[in-house]
């Protein structure tokens, strides 16, 4: 998965309620942490980005990702939009640009 780029743009994972898809994202997060291969990028945007800020259920497996060498990409526009950006626990505040780039430079880019 090292040239993978994982697409978070949900609060969660899937069109569940909140807590289902943020429920399934902790333990789709786990088990990702317990592969070898992690993806080379992780890109947050519309509402996935509030999943790196505070009160966020999967911060732990986000910053463990992150420590394992994983880019956090999070998009300045959607924290501006939604008021969180100082409330960014882990990741780096970036452009559409940025996140353009990781998704090119990728073999692979999946939606979750």
């Amino acid at each position: 998965m090292k040239d993978t780029v994982v697409l978070v743009t949900s609060n969660g994972m899937g069109h569940a309620e909140e807590k289902l898809g943020q429920l399934l994202l902790g333990k789709y997060l786990e088990l990702l942490l317990q592969n070898e291969s992690l993806p080379s990028a992780r890109c947050f945007y519309t509402e996935g980005v509030k999943l790196v800020c505070q009160g966020s259920p999967v911060i732990e497996q986000l910053r463990n990702l992150d420590s394992k060498g994983t880019r956090l990409i999070v998009c300045s526009t959607c924290l501006n939009y939604f008021e969180l950006t100082s409330k960014v626990q882990v990741g780096i505040a970036g452009g559409m640009g940025d996140i353009l780039e990781a998704q090119v430079k990728a073999d692979k880019v999946i939606t979750i």
